[in-house]
């Protein structure tokens, strides 16, 4: 092997191995989105009602739910003002709940966005009640779920490419 063998196999290693972390950024992108993302994995619960959902200790993404007509536009889905109460069930600590607004997903006419991020210190049935100016909206309701279990893999393959 001659010695100017060995840099040019090096430098297609690096430009193959960019290739593919850059192509892999992009499909984890779009997986943690639309694949990995269960945003509705407990339950659903409309606006205005209530409903009681099974949901476990931990982590829990609340996000916005509704079918629009056309596009969310360039903006994102504008977010109405919403109230939600949570009841726990009896001796269960009240879940903290933190405002954690995320960016709009749009598949099919059915948007979402991420509002609330809520902390459960047990799991249990709990009963959910919303409310909210929602008059423009169709079929508008509060998702209870998770994220994706891969959100940090695009981050890797950044880190791979460079």
């Amino acid at each position: 092997m001659s010695s100017a063998t060995v840099p040019r196999l090096l430098t297609i290693l690096a430009v193959v191995t960019m290739v593919v972390a850059g192509i892999g950024f992009i499909v984890t992108l779009i997986l943690n989105a639309f694949v990995f993302d269960k945003y509705n994995a407990y339950g659903e619960v409309p606006i205005p009602g209530s409903a009681q959902l099974q949901l476990p200790a931990g982590e829990v993404v609340i996000s916005f739910h509704t079918q629009i007509i056309g596009s969310a536009g360039g903006g994102g889905l504008p977010l109405p003002d919403l109230q939600m109460g949570i009841d726990p069930p009896a001796g269960v600590a009240e879940p903290t709940v933190n405002e954690s607004i995320g960016g709009t997903t749009t598949v099919n006419n059915d948007a979402r966005v991420r509002v609330w991020v809520a902390q459960f210190a047990e799991p249990g049935r709990y009963t959910i009640r919303t409310d909210g100016n929602v008059g423009a909206y169709l079929s508008p309701r509060l998702a209870f779920g998770h994220g994706s279990a891969w959100g940090a893999l695009p981050w890797w393959c950044a880190a791979v490419f460079g």
